[in-house]
């Protein structure tokens, strides 16, 4: 081989392999570290609660592993070809427990909601083996989802109280339904008013009405179902446990107390809004 052919032989090789190695540097910082991967879905969930994702999206994001966190996903058809009315209802549903958790003050990065539409993912829906909507699936830190990570909608519904539990059963995260039980999710939709001053000059704590609240009436209410759940807690374990019967029967009474006194409060509030109704305990 002539001496400048051989040359020419080596610089290209020698391009061509630094060339390589260019691209395989560059597809290898493409492939975000766990790390990078929870920081980029915090910093998408902090701007919208739930993640519009693609098939790349997913892939990267959702069926990529090691994980740390769970993905709660919801497979509709929304776009304007595949319009579905229930996917609609669904989706609204789906919206007021994904707020619920991010502005819960219990937000964390190992929980996140997603949503794959028809049109932008049906590689997804292949993958998963679906081809109807809407389907919610709970995707968990390590391995696959299981037959209980599929919410069967068909006899549970998927009502925004039955998605929270729902999901509350997969991944313990228990926040979700009480910040909805308590009126959080109201208040960051409709930004009602801590609290009210009448024409007399009193402050009224609690809405008259059933169509509206305060701030203040939610912490109340907070604070009166935690008082019940923990009087159910000390009732149940007053029954369980084997010690000193002395201190079960103190238990007992405790709890029977705390359950009975706070549950009529609660009953009482909810007289003073939902006018007209016949039932009371305790309280007026």
């Amino acid at each position: 081989m002539p001496y400048k052919l051989f040359r020419l032989v080596l610089i290209v090789s020698v391009f061509a392999t630094f060339v390589s190695q260019i691209n395989g540097n560059s597809k290898k910082k493409e492939v975000p570290t766990l790390g990078e991967r929870v920081l980029q879905l915090v910093d998408m969930s902090t701007k919208r609660p739930i993640i519009r994702l693609n098939g790349d999206k997913f892939r990267q994001y959702v069926k990529a592993s090691p994980r740390n966190y769970s993905f709660v996903i919801m497979l509709t058809a929304l776009s304007s070809q595949r319009q579905c009315a229930i996917c609609r209802q669904a989706h609204d549903e789906f919206q007021i427990v994904a707020n619920s958790w991010r502005y819960s003050q219990l937000f964390s990065n190992h929980l996140f909601f997603g949503m794959v539409d028809f049109d932008e993912g049906p590689d997804v829906f292949q993958y998963l083996g679906q081809n109807s909507a809407p389907v919610f699936i709970h995707f968990p830190e390590k391995g696959k989802p299981k037959k209980a990570d599929v919410m069967d909608i068909q006899r549970i519904g998927f009502a925004a109280e039955t998605i929270a539990r729902w999901i509350g059963e997969r991944t313990d995260t228990q926040c979700i339904v009480f910040a909805m039980t308590s009126g959080q999710m109201w208040n960051h939709i409709r930004g009602p008013p801590f609290m009210h001053r009448t024409p007399r000059g009193n402050v009224a704590y609690v809405h008259g009405s059933s169509g509206g609240q305060f701030i203040v009436e939610t912490y109340i209410v907070i604070v009166l179902n935690a008082a019940v759940v923990f009087g159910m807690i000390l009732l149940n374990e007053a029954a369980a446990s084997k010690g000193d019967p002395r201190k079960r029967k103190i238990m007992a009474v405790v709890g029977l107390a705390l359950v009975a006194f706070f549950f009529s409060l609660i009953l009482s509030i909810f007289r003073s809004k939902a006018h007209g109704y016949p039932y009371s305990f305790l309280f007026k």
